[in-house]
């Protein structure tokens, strides 16, 4: 067994040595084992050991196919060595995007099926959110809220016409959306509802996922998004998720002032609830005064099949969290929807945000939600899904890989007959990347897939069959 010293010894020489070329041999969680590295200096081998806490994130950061080019190697090696190890990205790297497609430092080719966790849903690069953005750019960026700029208020009145609201926070990132609409329902706990100060409590479900902050990892049940991050905040409360006798019982508790939740968990595997939970829990909420919160910053902007997945069930939320897509991945844009009676419990100088609202991401995200309406994203979406759905579940009946799939729209996963904590996943999305198509695993068993929304029928089919082929062949291994 190695120290911590040597061991950090160890991988700083493999950050400094271009040694991207080796195999895991044996990998077993809270078990130490070999890792086999081939093809270093000049053929040399070398057997090291590591930690198990070590193992996990060394395969995901590591292991790539074999004879990887130079230019990758280059562009991976200089992220591992001057930038922190918060990420395992796939083993490839991105040089540009047009619609459907990215490609990458050596000219392959690749169909997005992430599409930057939803972000892109209108495609890379869209011409006329690139155009929205080259314009304003070259007149006026920021102001801070400080200044009234010329473009908020039409911002403003548009979207909140489109989903219709009252009024509109506008903010920069999905985890800071959140947090607003934390900070919102906790003001009118104690403005409206007349919870005693410092007593209201926020019900999550159990495996959410809204962010890396503080709160966020407070209302955590992800034991590596939260562990070693105490104490937390107070005043979460957890409920099984699409259980709605556990929701039932929590609405008991008078300081209750909110439920916040994904119409789909994301992140936890494209987790998608009963039909009707979503209205029933609304009506639950309502009969006990309490916030209908709804975290839309992956399922909005069209991606299930509708402007907003809480649509799909006539929901409509007390408050709405929208980002990612709100701007085509072109620049960060969050922002939060609700009626008077809840956003005019802020007054200024209560919250805020030095970006927030400024004149180029308000541009841009007008641009966004116009190519969204103009270009018919949620009917092609919810059209597409269906396809989608119906041809890898037939194909997984004579798949034993396939354990299920499941999704709405075209947020939509690939559940594998294996354990959460096994590497399939993984080892089966670096075989998708070499047959040409991008996806990422969520757990050890999940890989979601998620395309820009302005994919075609033709093209969806066309990575149906990648998918296929793929899974066919690593059984077969």
């Amino acid at each position: 067994m190695i120290g911590n010293k040597l061991r950090d010894q160890e991988l700083f020489k493999f950050s400094n040595s271009n040694l991207y070329n080796f195999t895991c041999k044996l990998f077993f969680q809270n078990h130490l084992r070999e890792i086999s590295i081939k093809n270093c200096h000049k053929g040399s081998r070398l057997n090291v050991f590591f930690f198990a806490s070590d193992l996990t994130t060394f395969v995901k950061t590591f292991v790539m196919k074999p004879k990887i080019a130079s230019k990758t190697d280059r562009y991976i090696n200089d992220e591992l060595e001057y930038g922190a190890h918060n990420y395992h990205p796939l083993p490839v790297v991105l040089s540009r995007g047009e619609g459907i497609y990215v490609w990458d430092v050596d000219g392959n080719k690749y169909v997005d099926f992430l599409s930057a966790y939803s972000a892109v849903n209108q495609g890379h690069c869209h011409p006329k959110i690139v155009k929205a953005l080259k314009e304003q750019s070259s007149i006026l960026t920021l102001t801070s809220r400080a200044f009234h700029n010329n473009i908020l208020g039409s911002y403003e009145k548009y979207v909140t016409s489109l989903f219709g609201y009252d009024k509109i926070l506008p903010m920069n990132t999905g985890v800071e959306g959140s947090e607003t609409a934390i900070k919102l329902c906790r003001k009118w706990a104690y403005k409206i509802k007349g919870i005693q100060e410092n007593k209201a409590k926020i019900i999550f479900a159990e495996n959410n996922f809204w962010g890396r902050t503080l709160a966020a990892v407070s209302s955590s049940t992800d034991p590596s998004a939260y562990n070693d991050y105490g104490p937390y905040l107070p005043g979460f409360d957890i409920v099984k998720y699409n259980d709605l006798k556990d929701l039932e019982k929590s609405l008991e508790d008078p300081n209750v002032a909110g439920f916040m939740v994904e119409p789909i968990q994301g992140e936890a595997g494209v987790i998608v609830p009963d039909e009707g939970y979503l209205k029933k829990a609304y009506k639950l909420c309502k009969s006990k005064n309490v916030l209908f919160i709804a975290d839309e910053v992956q399922t909005g902007i069209s991606r299930t099949g509708k402007l907003f997945c809480c649509q799909h069930e006539n929901v409509k939320p007390d408050i709405l969290i929208l980002g990612k897509a709100l701007s085509g991945g072109v620049f960060p844009v969050s922002a939060v929807l609700a009626a008077d009676e809840i956003m005019m419990t802020i007054k200024p100088g209560e919250h805020g945000s030095t970006f927030g609202g400024n004149p180029l991401g308000c541009m841009v995200a007008m641009a966004a939600l116009e190519v969204a309406v103009e270009e018919n994203l949620a009917e092609n979406s919810e059209r597409l899904g269906k396809i989608f759905r119906e041809k890898l579940s037939h194909f997984a009946i004579k798949n034993k890989l396939i354990k299920l799939v499941r999704g709405k729209g075209l947020l939509n996963a690939i559940v594998i007959n294996d354990s959460e904590h096994s590497s399939t996943a993984w080892n089966i999305c670096l075989k998708l990347r070499d047959n040409g198509l991008l996806a990422k695993p969520t757990h050890g068993n999940i890989i979601r897939f998620a395309p820009p929304l302005v994919i075609n029928e033709t093209q969806l089919l066309s990575s149906v069959q990648i998918i296929i082929n793929t899974f066919r062949d690593f059984e077969t291994q």
